[in-house]
């Protein structure tokens, strides 16, 4: 396999003809060479080939070629050699859906899907589609583009060579339709990368019996019996309790035990934070069953962790991993959340507050700082890889909430496999907000094989 980068240019003239520059032709070894097979996505074309006298790496496709492969737009891309055939990209598609309108086809996700497209155009054509826009029976999808001026354009391209799963639902992503599709990018041989969102317990349970991470990850256990619950809580003082499927700190709550005390409920609704005290366990069981059923399925139940605080406030953070274009797992953005005072979770929308790594642990560990931090990432990457081993579908991106606790311990909390990416928000971690899209696209390069590998 050989990989070139050129300029894509329209002919106006209909014959089924690509004109190709001298530089180009000598550099793919064209010379004396009568026809080629162009590809595009799942899409091929036979056409004439015809050299012309122009500096510099250039094609110029016929209309009859343009249209037969449904090239999208002029400009930069790879032309990638196999054999004899010749393969235009690489044509990426980014799947999400939402809410739409015209300004705004992807709902809350639009804006970072523009940053990927404006930053893809450049060296890819990349467009953004829904499950509704694919067409099976003809093999294509009517894509949005994006315009140099940030609007969005219609456009009907071929199957694409990889996949970037954002779709925004966990209901919508376990239905049937969403299952088929998934199955049929895989029968095409299509990458389709990151499958779903990950369940709390599935992770728990991948990770338990492995001893490269286990001890990182606290004492879990999906569906407790009261008996469990009351265990836990006498071994441990204060458990976090919540849903398998949750996001966004929904539905969580901290239980407390102090021997002299009762048992004490954290959660927080609507109108604020809420704190209950029960006399006895059993009491505090009823309320819990009363809210969510006596089975309480669903729920995990987790041992707390005596995490470091800042101003008598417990602080975690969010490690935005991913995979470059070499296939390996990268940190590529870390933001410190401090929680709301009488908060259950960080999550700025519980009252949460954003800081840079930096800032958070020059406050609690002084001096020593960066290399507490070095170890949190070299933990990191061998949670992330560890997940990667145990899971069965491709992943290229995992957010993980990380915890230190006041002996240095890193715990690992959650993994979520479409993190979100409020943190890059923190004006001292936009770079790192434009490195995660980098990341994305050049994994985008190495799963579609646009992209020169380190055994190649």
């Amino acid at each position: 396999m050989s990989l070139t980068f050129c300029n894509v240019h329209f002919s106006p003239k209909p014959e089924k003809v690509v004109y190709i520059s001298n530089t180009l032709l000598k550099s793919l070894k064209l010379s004396g060479k009568k026809n080629i097979q162009l590809r595009l996505g799942k899409d091929s074309i036979h056409a004439a080939v015809k050299p012309i006298k122009k500096s510099g790496k250039h094609l110029f496709l016929g209309s009859t070629v343009r249209s037969g492969i449904r090239v999208p737009s002029a400009g930069g891309v790879y032309l990638r050699t196999q054999e004899n055939e010749f393969q235009l990209g690489p044509l990426i598609g980014v799947l999400s859906d939402g809410p739409t309108s015209n300004t705004q086809p992807f709902s809350s996700r639009t804006g970072f899907i523009k940053q990927l497209l404006r930053e893809g155009k450049k060296k890819c054509y990349i467009f953004a589609f829904t499950p509704r826009d694919i067409n099976w029976q003809q093999e294509t999808i009517n894509g949005y583009f994006l315009n140099d001026n940030g609007t969005f354009y219609r456009k009907i391209v071929p199957l694409p060579d990889v996949v970037y799963n954002r779709l925004p639902s966990r209901k919508a992503e376990t239905s049937a339709s969403i299952n088929q599709l998934r199955e049929r990018f895989g029968r095409k041989k299509i990458p389709y990368f990151n499958w779903s969102f990950f369940n709390k317990s599935d992770i728990y349970r991948l990770l338990e019996n492995d001893n490269t991470v286990n001890r990182y990850v606290p004492e879990s256990h999906m569906n407790p019996s009261p008996e469990k619950i009351k265990d836990m809580l006498e071994r441990h003082q204060f458990l976090y309790y919540k849903p398998s499927a949750g996001s966004l700190g929904k539905g969580i709550y901290r239980l407390t035990y102090l021997p002299k005390k009762g048992y004490f409920v954290r959660y927080r609704k609507s109108s604020g934070n809420v704190l209950l005290r029960f006399g006895t366990f059993n009491a505090m069981m009823r309320m819990l069953q009363s809210k969510h059923g006596r089975v309480l399925n669903s729920y995990v139940i987790q041992q707390g962790i005596r995490l470091v605080e800042i101003d008598n406030c417990p602080i975690d953070f969010r490690f935005h991993m991913h995979k470059n274009g070499n296939n390996n797992w990268v940190v590529v953005g870390i933001g410190a959340k401090k929680a709301g005072r009488g908060s259950v979770t960080t999550h700025l929308k519980n009252g949460g507050s954003l800081m840079t790594p930096g800032q958070a642990l020059s406050r609690t560990f002084g001096a020593r700082s960066e290399e507490v931090l070095q170890n949190a990432k070299r933990i990191a990457i061998t949670l992330a890889e560890a997940i990667e081993f145990h899971h069965q579908h491709l992943l290229g991106e995992i957010g993980f909430d990380l915890g230190i606790d006041q002996d240095e311990k890193v715990w690992m909390f959650e993994a979520n496999a479409k993190p979100g990416r409020s943190i890059f928000n923190h004006p001292s971690l936009r770079s790192e907000g434009k490195a995660s899209v980098e990341h994305i696209l050049e994994h985008c390069l190495y799963l579609s094989k646009f992209r020169r590998r380190d055994n190649e």
